[in-house]
C-alpha cells in the first residue's frame, strides 16, 4: 500500500494525529476545530508560558474560553515546546507569523525555522501544510527543499499543501469550521489528503489547481480589504476638508443593493494580516520586475492615519485653548479590532508613540487588555489599563476613541469627558452629550 494511502485511510477513519505549530490566533483554533471532531491533536510552539498554560486548562485568546482548553485537553490535546516529537502527528500545519523587516521585506524567519524542525523528524507518510500568509511560490521554494534536503521524495514519501488561514477573531458568525478552507497541494496526492484532511473540519474545501494558487488567493483577499480601506481613509480626508459626514456618506452608499461592498474608515490599520501582507506582494513584484503602485499607494494612504489622526487631536485641543504638550490623552481600545484582545499592529502603538513624541501625557483603557505587552516595535510601552471612572474621565484633557469595544458604555463616557476625538464614529448615536465631540 502507497504512503498516500494510508494517510488517507488513517483521515477517513478519523484515526489520524495532527500537529499545530504556532498556537496563536490562527493556530489554537485551528487546533480546536480537530479536536472537537475527535481528531488527536499536538500542539507546539517556542512559548513556555502559552504551553504551560495549556497544559493547565487555561486560555490566553479571549474568544476560547478556559472550558474550551479543557474539553480540547479531556479529547486528548497536548501542547508542548519539544519540536523533536514532531515525528509523531502524521500530519504537521505551520500557523507562525510571517512579519514584516523594518525595510518592509517578507520575514519568513518563523516560516523557516519550523520547515527545519519538521526536516530534522520528517518520516515517510507524513503531509505538511503550510497556513501562514505568504507571497506566492514561498511554499514550493522556500518550504519545499528543505524537507526534501534530507532525501525523501515529496509527492511519494512525504506531500506538501498552502491553506490560507481564515481566521476573523471575535466574529460570533463565523469561526475556523464555517468558514470555506481553499487548499492548494504540490501534486494530486497531496491535494487529495489536504482537502480530506480539512473537509473534517470545515463546511466546504476549495480545491485550488496549484500551490500558488492557493497562496495568492489569501494576498487577494487581504489586498483587496487595504485598498479599499485605504480609499474610504482618503475620502475621510477629504470629505472632513469639505464639512462632509463621510459616515454618512457610507450609510447611504450603502443603500445601493449592487455594485457597492461598505468599508469604514479608522485611525489605521491594525492585525496581522491587512497592514502587512500587500507589502509581500509588492515586494515579491518587483523581483518579477515590476511595480505595484495602487497597493503601494493604499499602504502609504492607510499608515499616515495615525498621524492624521494626532493631528486632529492636536486641533481639538487647540480649540478649547490648550497645547497637546503636556494634555492628559486617555487612548480607549488598544486592540487592533472590536471586541478582541489581539493587539497585533493596533494603529493604538502608533497614535500612542506619535502622542508621547509630541509631548503629551498618554494613558490608555481596554477592557480586553489589561496590560501592554511588549510590541516588536513598541517594547518600552510598559503601561496598564486605567479605570474609567467619572472622576478619571473629568482629569482627562483628551478622550481618544481608537477602537469601539461594545463594552464601552459612550453615554457615561460623553457625561463624563470634557473633550473626545472619535476615530470609529462610536457616538453617531449621542444626541445630547455634554463632552465636546470631534470626528477624525
Amino acid at each position: 500500500m502507497e504512503n498516500h494511502e494510508r494517510l488517507g485511510l488513517k483521515i477517513q477513519a478519523n484515526e489520524v494525529k495532527v500537529g499545530v505549530i504556532g498556537l496563536g490566533y490562527v493556530g489554537l483554533p485551528l487546533a480546536r476545530a480537530f479536536a472537537e471532531q475527535g481528531i488527536a491533536v499536538m500542539g507546539f510552539d517556542v512559548d513556555e508560558t502559552k504551553v504551560a498554560r495549556l497544559q493547565r486548562g487555561e486560555s490566553y485568546i479571549g474568544h476560547i474560553p478556559a472550558a474550551v482548553v479543557n474539553r480540547m485537553r479531556a479529547q486528548g490535546f497536548e501542547a508542548t515546546t519539544d519540536f523533536t516529537r514532531l515525528d509523531e502527528p502524521d500530519v504537521v500545519i505551520i500557523c507562525v507569523p510571517t512579519p514584516l523587516t523594518d525595510a518592509r521585506e517578507p520575514d519568513l524567519s518563523y516560516v523557516v525555522n519550523s520547515a527545519r524542525a519538521i526536516a530534522e523528524r520528517l518520516r515517510p507518510g507524513q503531509l505538511i501544510v503550510l497556513e501562514s500568509t505568504t507571497y506566492p511560490g514561498t511554499t514550493r521554494e522556500v518550504v519545499l527543499p528543505i524537507l526534501a534536503a534530507g532525501g525523501l521524495r515529496a509527492g511519494l514519501d512525504f506531500y506538501v499543501a498552502f491553506s490560507p488561514e481564515r481566521e476573523d477573531p471575535g466574529n460570533p458568525d463565523f469561526s475556523a469550521p464555517t468558514i470555506p478552507k481553499v487548499v492548494g497541494g504540490l501534486d494530486a496526492a497531496s491535494l487529495e489528503l489536504a482537502s480530506a484532511l480539512y473537509g473534517k473540519i470545515v463546511v466546504r474545501v476549495v480545491p485550488a489547481s496549484t500551490l500558488e494558487v492557493a497562496e495568492a488567493c489569501k494576498i487577494l483577499e487581504n489586498t483587496y480589504r487595504a485598498v479599499n480601506i485605504a480609499l474610504v481613509n482618503e475620502l475621510k480626508m477629504l470629505y472632513d476638508r469639505m464639512g462632509v459626514d463621510v459616515w454618512e456618506v457610507i450609510e447611504a452608499a450603502k443603500s445601493k443593493p449592487f455594485g457597492f461592498q461598505a468599508f469604514y474608515p479608522g485611525p489605521g490599520l491594525g492585525g496581522h494580516c491587512i497592514p502587512i501582507d500587500p507589502f509581500y506582494l509588492t515586494w515579491v513584484a518587483r523581483k518579477h520586475g515590476m511595480a505595484t503602485r495602487f497597493i503601494e499607494l493604499a499602504g502609504e494612504i492607510n499608515t499616515q492615519m495615525p498621524a492624521y489622526v494626532v493631528g486632529k487631536v492636536a486641533d481639538a485641543l487647540n480649540d478649547v485653548a490648550k497645547p497637546l504638550r503636556g494634555s492628559k490623552v486617555v487612548i480607549l481600545g488598544m486592540a487592533y479590532k472590536k471586541d478582541v484582545d489581539d493587539p497585533r499592529e493596533s494603529p493604538g502603538f502608533a497614535l500612542m508613540d506619535l502622542l508621547l513624541k509630541k509631548g503629551a501625557i498618554v494613558e490608555y483603557n481596554d477592557p480586553h487588555i489589561a496590560v501592554l505587552p511588549a510590541m516588536r516595535h513598541y517594547p518600552h510601552f510598559q503601561l496598564s489599563s486605567r479605570e474609567l471612572t467619572p472622576e478619571y474621565l473629568q482629569s482627562s484633557d483628551c478622550v481618544l476613541i481608537a477602537t469601539d469595544h461594545s463594552a464601552y458604555d459612550w453615554k457615561a463616557i460623553a457625561e463624563h469627558a470634557l473633550l473626545i476625538v472619535d476615530t470609529r464614529n462610536a457616538l453617531k448615536n449621542l444626541t445630547d452629550a455634554k463632552a465636546r465631540i470631534v470626528r477624525a
